[in-house]
């Protein structure tokens, strides 16, 4: 104790900042350092006992948790200089008064992000131009692995965007998961319109009804809107897969409406085109394949 009051007073000498200052910055540190222990202890065990998404969801939490003892102990430490530090904030430039306000903002809009849960991790959500799967949310920000935009069946580019917490009040957010996992999904498919139309889309059923991912998809969906409709009116008139027609031109535009996980979906309309080729070649689909 008496060789770390001699440091505290020769560091004061040399810097002409008040002792107890550095009393206070020695012992910050010295909490710092402790907690990182604890993190890197923490993870060690956790890793050791969980693994997967319960690894995941634990680190999370527990990383909450220790971050805001952390927090706690060292506004009590620095307590009594807390006013002066408030005071010197104040006439700092406008631009640090602007990045602190963002910061402050962003720290309370990731606790409303946790308790509201307007989306959550593995959600597939669009902000803007941008799509993508929450890869983690933390105290300042969350992470997409960002998905291509170019059709609704988009797979992950391996981009990772960040996003700022605040934004969640700047833009409107699609969440394609929220409530249900379940999206409508279409595809449409051109007839000749001069054949049987009846037998086309007989066929066409027969086709979809036959992918057992579409098949059991419409009995969950109805359960988890029966879950949903306490909290939030939710109305589907219909579940199973339908085909709508059209007549367009010199064809007929069969328009077929299913229900699909929106990250299995690309993966179905392929199986369902490789199927209706299949038909094709075996004279049980009539393509128009005019362009």
């Amino acid at each position: 104790m008496k060789i770390f009051n001699n440091i505290c007073n020769y560091l004061s000498k040399i810097t002409t900042i008040d002792k107890n200052i550095i009393e206070v910055i020695f012992l910050s540190i010295l909490i710092f350092l402790l907690f990182a222990f604890i993190k890197f202890i923490a993870k060690k065990i956790i890793r050791g006992k969980v693994t997967g998404r319960g690894e995941y969801v634990l680190n999370q939490s527990f990383k909450v948790i220790i971050n805001a003892v952390e927090v706690l102990t060292l506004l009590l430490i620095w307590a009594e200089y807390i006013k002066n530090l408030f005071t010197l904030i104040s006439v700092l430039s406008a631009a640090m008064t602007i990045a602190l306000r963002d910061i402050i903002l962003n720290f309370f809009c990731g606790i409303y992000i946790k308790i509201k849960k307007p989306f959550k991790v593995e959600d597939r959500i669009q902000i803007g131009d941008i799509k993508g799967d929450v890869m983690n949310i933390s105290t300042l920000d969350f992470e997409l692995l960002e998905v291509s935009t170019k059709d609704d069946n988009g797979q992950s580019t391996g981009v990772v965007v960040s996003f700022p917490n605040s934004i969640v009040f700047k833009d409107p957010i699609k969440n394609i998961n929220r409530g249900f996992k379940y999206i409508w999904n279409e595809l449409v498919v051109n007839i000749c319109v001069d054949k049987d139309l009846l037998k086309n889309k007989q066929e066409i059923y027969k086709i979809i009804n036959s992918i057992e991912t579409i098949k059991s998809i419409p009995i969950k969906m109805k359960n988890q809107i029966n879950e949903i409709n306490p909290e939030n009116r939710v109305y589907f008139n219909k579940y199973d897969p339908i085909i709508y027609t059209k007549i367009v031109n010199d064809h007929i535009e069969l328009t077929v409406r299913y229900l699909m996980h929106p990250k299995k979906s690309r993966f179905v309309e392929s199986v369902i085109w490789n199927k209706i080729y299949e038909a094709y070649q075996d004279n049980r689909i009539d393509l128009y394949l005019k362009s």
